[in-house]
């Protein structure tokens, strides 16, 4: 069977390859240059991807497993649906989730038509999930789960993908990779957004807004206020903060204070206890759902984020849309965050985060 692996020049895809190269399947590896790397700050062997040595590192693996590799450009596509999108969400004051929007736009559908060109019969990547029996399943390593980022990249797609890792963990990857004596084995795992590069998001925000002629309004100061309608404070812009954030507001008095909500209209930030971040309520737009769309309430577990866990919720879907209600109050939900329906470790689905202004 021939395989394409999508290959970033770290260890989980480097070891995924490897595992096909064993099972006797005719590999091909294909790495995606999505932007110019070279020209930010903070890159090199390991910690990202992207860069140019990490498609090195992807070459270098390739000869060494003896199979062929090719470097396909999709920097326009990465462009507009990612770092666009990005820009676009925080000077709307709203929080983006880049990861999910390059799953359900960049590396999925594209490499799947490249698949497809060339005859192969399935993608395979090194995400910690699995795909059993038609449904997408979290990884078995908690601490390593990439399910969350993946509820976009639809239905249709489960059928021509394969994740080799999903059963493992990493301990597990790192001691079979150093086996293997892959160069990579030991490299550090990516800790920061691909295209950031050691900036912070803001200064990128900035940078993005002003390059594509977006409304630099956001990009200016505004006050901060309390639920009330004080003004407590100044901040930089309404794309240097977030829903939840407590550090680095720099607002005065002993009481900490916290991001509760977002005013873009009037460049405001809400501001509050951290009582006042609970909620019982959102609703998912955009909705993707994998089966058939269930009739009446469901009971399930939402996830609002990559690093929280899931919480018990009744979801009610309506069309493209999803109302959640928690059974117990969670704190800090963002909108434009990506919201995942679980049942167990099967994802059911998800959609984009708005909230429902009704506090706890």
């Amino acid at each position: 069977m021939r395989v394409v692996c999508a290959m970033s020049g770290g260890v989980d895809s480097s070891l995924a390859a490897a595992l096909m190269v064993e099972a006797g399947h005719d590999v091909v590896g294909m790495t995606m240059r999505l932007y110019n790397a070279s020209e930010a700050p903070g890159k090199g062997r390991g910690g990202t991807c992207c860069s140019p040595a990490e498609v090195d590192l992807a070459r270098q693996v390739c000869d060494q497993l003896g199979v062929p590799h090719y470097t396909v450009d999709e920097s326009e596509r990465f462009s507009d649906h990612v770092i666009g999108d990005f820009a676009r969400e925080y000077a709307g004051g709203r929080t983006p989730n880049p990861c999910v929007r390059c799953n359900e736009h960049v590396k999925f559908a594209p490499l799947l038509a490249r698949a497809e060109a060339i005859s192969a019969d399935l993608l395979v990547t090194g995400h910690y999930a699995r795909i059993e029996q038609g449904h997408l399943l979290r990884g078995v390593d908690p601490s390593k789960d990439q399910s969350y980022f993946l509820f976009a990249m639809g239905e249709h797609v489960l059928p021509k993908v394969r994740f080799p890792l999903g059963g493992w963990n990493k301990d597990r990857v790192r001691e079979r990779a150093r086996d293997l004596d892959l160069p990579n084995w030991d490299a550090p795992d990516s800790v920061e957004l691909c295209f950031v590069g050691g900036r912070s998001h803001a200064d990128v925000v900035a940078q993005q807004v002003q390059a594509r002629g977006l409304d630099t309004n956001a990009l200016a100061p505004g006050n901060f206020v309390d639920s009330e309608g004080n003004v407590v404070g100044t901040h930089q812009g309404i794309h240097t903060v977030t829903v939840g954030q407590r550090r680095g507001l720099r607002i005065a008095g002993t009481k900490p204070r916290y991001v509760l909500r977002v005013l873009p209209e009037r460049r405001e930030v809400v501001v509050g206890s951290v009582d006042a971040l609970s909620r019982r309520e959102l609703e998912l737009h955009d909705l993707r759902w994998f089966g058939p769309r269930p009739e009446g309430p469901i009971r399930g577990h939402v996830q609002i984020r990559h690093r929280s866990p899931a919480a018990a919720a009744t979801i009610e879907v309506d069309n493209n849309l999803a109302r959640v209600r928690f059974d117990e109050p969670v704190r800090a939900i963002a909108p434009g965050q990506a919201g995942v329906v679980y049942s167990g470790d099967r994802v059911l689905g998800g959609g984009w985060i708005e909230v429902v202004e009704a506090n706890a």
